[in-house]
């Protein structure tokens, strides 16, 4: 798995959002805050509308805001629905899988199961709340439960 500018942006662009809840922010207003190339930052607003995670407002004091509470909004979907499958190889992915023809004598796919676990597992475990109100480092042990289920 890897992060494009997209993705990245686009949950910019969400914790301007939701630190603005309830606000319409015109494109150029969330452009000054997060630093993005407005006509990029266009495209970006409309696919996340098109999700389901922000309303448009046109005309005059038209603009964005987000659609839902941001403590609903979970961010392993938000890059899923952005990047796709949180796998870093087809052959472990849950929501897309790819079978290999290596497969069944891989030494690699434990180790590539344990990466989509806990990618997984973070990503599953915070909101755009999180991020929003800079809550992720109260969430470090996160992976205390998921490394000690993992060596059961």
């Amino acid at each position: 798995m890897k992060i494009s500018s997209k993705g990245e942006y686009s949950l910019r662009a969400l914790i301007t959002l939701g630190e603005n809840a309830g606000k319409v922010m015109t494109v150029a207003e969330i452009s000054a805050l997060t630093k993005l190339p407005s006509p990029y930052l266009e495209k970006i607003l409309i696919q996340l509308k098109q999700l389901g995670y922000i309303t448009s407002k046109r005309g005059f004091g038209g603009g964005y805001r987000l659609s839902q509470n941001p403590k609903n909004i979970c961010i392993g979907e938000v890059i899923r629905k952005i990047e796709g499958p949180l796998a870093p190889m087809g052959c472990v992915s849950v929501t897309s899988y790819e079978p290999c023809s290596l497969e069944s004598s891989c030494s690699l796919k434990p180790l590539w199961g344990l990466v989509r676990d806990t990618v997984a597992h973070v990503l599953e475990n915070i909101t755009l709340e999180d991020l929003v109100k800079n809550k992720v480092t109260e969430k470090e042990d996160l992976l205390n439960g998921l490394w000690n289920n993992q060596r059961k």
